[in-house]
């Protein structure tokens, strides 16, 4: 059983001296979208991510910065990434038999990375994967990527015990992965809490429970379907009846 989280854009980048990390996979392919992203002077690239400017001349200082070799100013991803889910992740409280079983189990999608282990060593970047960056005949990241990530986490789920995706990742970042050649279930939690007389799906408590349930099945080394209904933390509870074969649906309040 393999989890899938989105990135985030909220960033850490104070050093983190973190032992045995890794280094991306698809780098040379990184390496070519930095080069179509350094064309951008900080106005056209505010307009193509609509983002500040502030923010536009912090990411082109970024890129210019940024080096395939990853040796230099970089972190763990998972410690690098700083969100709602990567606060309920809580990755420096894991231990290192958590590590490395969040290593083998436990995968970040990426705009400007594809697909990354939890403790594969990035540079700090603003790319998001629904971003309309055109690259050579590609018009998009969706285009760039194409079947590499798709057939990376085929890779990884063939190993399982069981060959099941649980996906707490974003639609905008689910979107990037094939699902016509994904040779694995999928299984996608969902969080309500109740609200306003009925249970909704309330985004910034959903994504900080996204993040809990990947630390759950870290923490548990929960490898079955099943298991997955124990999840009960800060008082979501599972609801059977609101749930289907594919959707666990987990209720609170």
């Amino acid at each position: 059983m393999l989890t899938l989280l989105s990135p985030a854009k909220k960033l850490n980048e104070e050093k983190q001296l973190v032992d045995n990390c890794s280094s991306p996979i698809f780098t040379e392919d990184s390496e070519k979208l930095i080069n179509s992203l350094r064309k951008y002077n900080p106005k056209k690239l505010s307009k193509l991510m609509g983002i500040s400017p502030a923010l536009s001349d912090l990411n082109v200082q970024r890129y210019a910065n940024w080096n395939i070799n990853h040796e230099k100013d970089v972190n763990p991803a998972v410690l690098t990434f700083n969100g709602e889910v990567y606060a309920g992740l809580n990755a420096v409280s894991f231990s290192k038999k958590e590590k490395d079983y969040a290593q083998d189990n436990l995968r970040i999608l990426s705009g400007l990375y594809a697909l990354l282990k939890p403790y594969d060593l990035i540079h700090p970047y603003r790319l998001e994967m629904g971003t309309k960056l055109k690259v050579g005949r590609k018009n998009n990241l969706y285009e760039f990527w194409g079947d590499k990530i798709v057939n990376e986490i085929n890779g990884v789920v063939a190993n399982q015990k069981e060959k099941v995706l649980v996906n707490l990742a974003s639609n905008e970042y689910f979107k990037s992965v094939n699902k016509k050649k994904l040779e694995a279930t999928v299984i996608t939690p969902v969080f309500k809490d109740f609200n306003n007389g009925k249970y909704k799906t309330v985004m910034v408590y959903a994504k900080k429970a996204r993040g809990m349930m990947a630390s759950y099945i870290i923490k548990n080394k929960i490898d079955k379907v099943n298991d997955l209904i124990g999840f009960n933390t800060v008082g979501y509870c599972y609801n059977a009846a609101a749930s289907t074969d594919i959707e666990k649906v987990f209720y609170r309040g």
